[in-house]
C-alpha cells in the first residue's frame, strides 16, 4: 500500500503531503523533494507555464533553461519571482 509522505513545506509555511519523487537528479531536486509540498511544486509547474508562454521561451535554448532553474529556486524557497510585466491573471 503506498502512502504519502507528509513533509514541512518551506515554501508554504505548513505541513503537507510531498512530491512522490525528486524532480531532479541532482541536489536542488533532492532540496525539492525533502522540503516542498505538492501543492507548491503544482503552484510552481503552473508559474512556470505562465513565464514560458509570456516569455516565448524556447526549452531547446540553455539559457532560457537556466532562467527557469533560478526562477524556480526564487520561487520555490524565497528570493521573490515576479510575473512578467503587465502580466495581468
Amino acid at each position: 500500500m503506498h502512502q504519502n509522505r507528509v513533509i514541512y513545506c518551506e515554501k508554504l509555511g505548513v505541513k503537507s503531503e510531498g512530491l512522490s519523487s525528486p524532480p531532479f537528479p541532482n541536489v536542488l531536486g533532492q532540496r525539492i523533494y525533502m522540503h516542498i509540498s505538492q501543492k507548491a511544486w503544482d503552484l510552481w509547474l503552473a508559474h512556470q507555464t505562465m513565464l514560458i508562454n509570456e516569455y516565448k521561451l524556447s526549452m531547446i535554448d540553455k539559457k532560457a533553461r537556466d532562467f527557469l532553474m533560478q526562477e524556480m529556486e526564487k520561487f520555490l524557497f524565497g528570493g521573490g519571482a515576479e510575473k512578467p510585466p503587465g502580466f495581468h491573471e
